[in-house]
């Protein structure tokens, strides 16, 4: 086999020794090759879900969803258990959301986090308690505002004065009290993409902790939210919130956060002489799209975060608050791979690296693979540049591996599934190609670009797969367009 890298891959993509290996980071528990090489999953192939569902499809394993949510809650609830008697897990419904996946999330003890009127009712067909759901989003209409206190919501997260003044007046309008949590931005810079850090200051989300954020000398927006929300009777208080972005591996940030919330924390309740008593100090841990990520498991997560909040009220003298935490990509993103069928390939020439050595102008291969569907699936690499692999699923193969790049369908020239990735040089049309770690993000953000129909999300449990989702017809893309008007 050719084991030589091409100049043109990135320098973490190895060449694989063994294109049948599946690096597990990537996968769910139970996807497997069989000994003619195709993907299994629970003991299915690949080859029996594209005749039963088609492709493009998503196809998630249950048990690996609810092994992951399992492990979250119970990692953070023994790794908090002396210092706040353990923690509420809310599974951030935005990543990927469905009435199953919602009743699996309430099954293993978590809470579901919600950014909209739609995914609260999603929640609501599920059957989820109020109690147990929080209502994010930094433009929340009145109607989503009344809808949260209709449900009788455990939290509503607020991310603006503005926001918080027209929740008091709607709570005092209809004779209630909104619970209410603040968002706050700590200045923190995560390194990730710069769509999906979220909580420095030139940014939409949240209060700024800065003391010359707002007119007020000598109040920050967080401070003066905090004045405000004490001061209006429709209103509880329930304490303080951060988020500090998304695909985050390095726990550097995540301490810093905490840190600085539990100091305003403190300084708040000696200032205005309340007890905040719950914390959340977000989400956004990172799991494994390639070879070359390292996500750090739920204990590691848990044992480290505990740490710093332990000694740091101890340092600041204060009961810690109830901490809770909202993961969504780290418990949904590796149950799933998105299937597809290998349509028209092409071979192009293209210039060798800057710096490349060698006589004249040196160029290199790129194999572009067609598959059929794309960015209408998978909106990420266009969105945030993110990087995903791709194995051949349907057979085995002894080729050598080439450099490709997997592209989709659509009249875009960056419609990119996969950017690098090699595969093996006798790919064809009609071969079943799967990329893992599309749980997150994918279905949540698919569209109906060029008319193509949003795929399914089939559920694999114990040997059975089931349509979680049904995937939409021409039918379904048409019931919406009105017709010519008569003149």
């Amino acid at each position: 086999m050719n084991t030589h890298a091409s100049p043109l891959a990135p320098e973490w993509l190895a060449v694989p020794e063994d294109l049948s290996v599946l690096q597990s980071p990537m996968w769910a528990a139970g996807v497997e090759k069989n000994d003619a090489g195709e993907v299994t999953i629970d003991g299915i192939p690949v080859s029996e879900l594209k005749a039963r569902f088609g492709t493009p499809l998503f196809v998630m394993s249950e048990s690996d969803f609810r092994a992951r949510a399992r492990a979250f809650k119970d990692a953070f609830d023994a790794a908090f258990a002396d210092i706040c008697g353990g923690v509420d897990v809310y599974y951030a419904g935005k990543s990927f959301l469905c009435t199953a996946v919602a009743a699996w999330v309430a099954e293993e003890g978590l809470r579901l986090d919600t950014c909209s009127g739609g995914e609260l009712a999603v929640a609501a067909r599920a059957g989820i308690d109020g109690a147990n759901l929080g209502l994010h989003g930094n433009n929340k209409s009145d109607a989503e505002i009344n809808r949260a206190l209709d449900m009788k919501l455990g939290r509503i997260v607020v991310d603006s004065l503005d926001e918080l003044e027209r929740v008091a007046k709607i709570a005092s309008g209809r004779g209630e009290t909104a619970k209410v949590m603040l968002r706050l931005t700590p200045g923190v810079h995560a390194h990730t993409h710069e769509f999906i850090a979220t909580a420095h200051e030139d940014q939409k989300f949240g209060l700024s902790m800065a003391d010359d954020s707002t007119e007020e000398a000598g109040l920050s927006a967080a401070e003066e939210a905090v004045a405000a929300a004490t001061s209006y009777p429709s209103v509880e208080l329930l304490g303080l919130h951060c988020h500090i972005g998304s695909q985050i591996f390095e726990p550097d940030g995540f301490a810093v956060a905490a840190e600085k919330l539990l100091g305003f924390l403190a300084a708040m309740q000696s200032k205005y002489s309340i007890v905040l008593p719950e914390l959340d100090l977000g989400g956004g841990y990172g799991i494994a799209y390639t070879p070359v990520d390292t996500p750090r498991p739920a204990a590691e997560i848990a044992q480290a975060m505990a740490a710093v909040v332990r000694s740091k009220c101890s340092e600041l003298g204060i009961e810690s608050p109830r901490i809770s935490i909202e993961p969504g990509r780290a418990i949904v993103g590796s149950t799933t791979f998105t299937l597809y069928e290998v349509g028209t390939l092409k071979t192009v020439r293209v210039d060798a690296p800057a710096g490349e050595d060698g006589p004249g102008n040196v160029t290199y291969p790129r194999r572009y693979v067609s598959v059929d569907g794309g960015m209408s699936d998978n909106a990420r690499p266009v969105l945030y540049d993110a990087d995903y692999s791709a194995i051949l699923a349907s057979r085995d193969s002894e080729a050598a591996p080439q450099l490709s790049r997997v592209v989709g369908k659509h009249c875009e020239s960056g419609d990119i599934v996969v950017r690098d990735v090699y595969l093996p040089a006798d790919v064809a049309a009609g071969d079943l190609l799967a990329v893992p770690g599309t749980g997150a993000y994918c279905w949540a953000l698919s569209s109906n670009y060029n008319y193509l129909a949003r795929p399914g999300v089939v559920a694999v449990r114990d040997g059975a797969a089931r349509l979680i989702v049904r995937g939409e017809t021409e039918e379904d893309l048409l019931n919406r367009d009105m017709g010519v008007a008569n003149v």
